[in-house]
């Protein structure tokens, strides 16, 4: 529900890590093979029909050149911060990413009781689950000599982050991975027919009118770049205008999560805020009752939608960004 993200401030420890760890989603298990066990001397014709339907294994090369034999049918798939994309395949992984106890909140309609593993794949832990193949969203993640200690335990199958910061592509690349390239592309179709007609909406709702996506945690504001998870729908997918301190970033110093003051959200353009709280009963209360905050043009108006730290929006994928979409959709179509 978030691309694999480059730039971290490490200042908030392992949560930000984890929200900037790219990012975004994957696979599916194929339809399980039958075995043959017939001893006639003439072949069922059905049975040899469907027989070479079924999925086989594959050799595919990842994004750093790795040969990876792909298994026919995997049932223990472990892809890490990558769940959207399985969850969107109708695949259940065998653990689910996780960092300081905390998960992905909104998809656990569909991963509840899944256990978790540690955002950085302890060796030890991904042993222990005995996976029948590994996806892994960047090159960073298996330096050092993880990549090779991860195959020793399974097929291990590096996306890249050129791949990964593209939640449309990291999609349709597991659903190849996993034999589901059908159900991929449809994801994709449907998120962007749902895309298109709220987009429509909006525009005839609010014009061309502004928002600003703020993550407040620790205290602290982040501004959500144009690039990255709800920036990305509301900017890109929805068209509606990023603020003033967005665009006013020079590409070179421009991040995933753009610090920001709160005495320079005072110079906030923005019609709209949606403001992300992951301080909420945590101090968030003494921040937004500053007269500083109070006295930007949106919050006086009234026009901030504060959303859960438990959505999606720090998140990347089909089905993070169709709650997004809904959220925005609810907001500002009145």
């Amino acid at each position: 529900m978030i691309h694999y993200y480059k730039k971290t401030n490490r200042k908030f420890g392992l949560l930000f890590i984890s929200l900037l760890a790219v990012a975004l989603l994957l696979s599916a298990c194929g339809s399980k093979a039958s075995d043959s066990g017939s001893s006639s001397t003439t072949p069922d014709k059905g049975a040899s029909e469907q027989s070479a339907a079924e999925p086989k294994e594959k050799e595919m090369t990842d994004a750093m050149g790795h040969k990876v034999k792909i298994p026919a049918n995997p049932q223990r798939v472990l892809a890490s911060y990558l769940e959207d994309h399985l969850t969107a395949l109708g695949v259940k992984p065998v653990a689910q990413w996780s960092v300081a106890k905390g998960i992905q909140d909104y998809l656990q309609t569909d991963l509840k009781g899944i256990p978790t593993i540690s955002y950085d794949l302890p060796v030890e832990s991904v042993l222990g689950l005995s996976p029948d193949l590994i996806i892994i969203g960047s090159e960073a993640q298996v330096q050092k000599g993880l990549y090779e200690q991860y195959s020793k335990i399974a097929p291990t199958y590096v996306l890249g982050d050129a791949v990964n910061k593209d939640w449309r592509q990291a999609l349709l690349k597991i659903g190849e991975i996993l034999n589901k390239t059908d159900q991929a592309r449809k994801a994709i179709s449907d998120y962007d027919t749902k895309a298109k007609e709220a987009k429509e909406n909006i525009s005839k709702a609010i014009g061309g009118k502004s928002a600003a996506i703020l993550w407040l945690t620790q205290k602290n504001f982040y501004l959500v770049d144009q690039s990255v998870s709800s920036g990305a729908v509301l900017y890109g997918d929805l068209g509606i205008q990023p603020p003033n301190l967005v665009t006013d970033i020079p590409a070179d110093k421009r991040a995933s999560w753009n610090p920001v003051t709160l005495e320079k959200l005072a110079d906030l353009k923005a019609d709209y805020i949606f403001l992300v709280n992951s301080d909420k009963g945590q101090g968030a209360d003494d921040t937004l009752n500053s007269p500083v905050w109070k006295g930007i043009p949106a919050v006086k108006e009234g026009h901030v939608f504060e959303i859960s730290k438990s959505s999606s929006w720090l998140y990347s994928g089909a089905i993070a960004g169709g709650k997004i979409i809904d959220d925005a959709v609810k907001y500002l179509v009145k």
